[in-house]
């Protein structure tokens, strides 16, 4: 069942109010902004904004007031984010992510030889690959997985439709709201208040890489990931990529529905419905340590 909350806050949180000092002034909706409980992590990029782009600050503003004047538990997001990204496709989730030695640590084409030695492993058994692959990223810091080329195509066809999503990632102040969004056969995710206050310049902060070089042969897809490890640990960003499993590659027509109305009837779209879904699938409760391992 769903867990009560407050009332939806105008960024898509649903949590209880938490004011944090900032030396801001109180301009239109800066007080409101101030209350989201997720707010002193952006709080120096936000102070920056502000002082070298007052206009576009005030514009982000009102638009968060637009947000705030639909009625609770729906959100026309979607729109706002597709105009964003139609203005600024080539960097929209990717500013300052996507070239190599970047501030966040991502890489631009991270291709599967740069990962792994193709031709070392070709002659092996796609239970051997999987192995391989398991036994060098669980020693690492990160989120990995191997997916079965069934899962990968259902995943990939629904993609293609449908490019970005809302997923809820669970923390003790209540559910952070992060978009999800397909580039080719990556996945790029920041969090929803990031895009609110930085728009098309919003940073990635955890990048989801798919391998499908050896779809075909072995029958698998090798998946593993990079993020911003100011804003996300492990256990989160393990949530996210099992969320993105749970709806693009569920066989409960209900649980797509949500992925097929955010994209193409953003009107209608509820983010309760997440929430409910996340509780439902058991993937809502509290955030817990794992191994690193998307285990498909």
């Amino acid at each position: 069942a769903l867990r009560s909350r407050a009332a939806l806050r105008p960024l898509g949180l649903l949590a209880p109010p938490c004011r944090e000092a900032t030396g801001l002034g109180q301009g239109p909706g800066e007080a409101a902004l101030e209350e989201n409980p997720f707010y002193g992590k952006y709080r120096d990029k936000i102070q920056e904004l502000r002082r070298s782009s007052p206009d576009v600050f005030e514009s982000r503003m009102e638009k968060r007031n637009e947000v705030k004047k639909q009625p609770v538990g729906y959100s026309k997001q979607g729109e706002f984010i597709r105009c964003m990204e139609e203005k600024a496709r080539p960097i929209f989730f990717g500013e300052g992510l996507g070239t190599k030695a970047s501030k966040g640590g991502f890489t631009r084409d991270k291709t599967l030889d740069s990962v792994l030695n193709v031709e070392m492993v070709k002659e092996k058994s796609a239970e051997e690959i999987k192995q391989i692959w398991n036994q060098y990223f669980s020693a690492k810091d990160t989120v990995y997985a191997v997916i079965p080329a069934e899962k990968f195509d259902l995943i990939w066809k629904r993609a293609q439709k449908c490019p970005s999503f809302l997923y809820a990632l669970p923390r003790k102040e209540g559910y952070e709201f992060f978009v999800g969004q397909w580039s080719g056969t990556e996945l790029h995710f920041t969090s929803l208040i990031n895009i609110q206050t930085q728009g098309e310049t919003a940073p990635s902060q955890l990048v989801l890489y798919h391998y499908p070089e050896l779809q075909k042969e072995k029958g698998i897809v090798l998946m593993t990931a990079e993020m911003d490890s100011k804003f996300l640990v492990v256990h989160e960003a393990q949530c996210l990529a099992n969320q993105v499993q749970l709806f693009y590659a569920t066989d409960r027509s209900e649980t797509y529905k949500l992925v097929e109305t955010f994209n193409h009837r953003s009107s209608e779209f509820k983010y309760m419905s997440v929430i409910a879904e996340l509780e439902q699938s058991g993937l809502g409760g509290e955030p817990r340590p794992s191994q690193g391992s998307n285990k498909s």
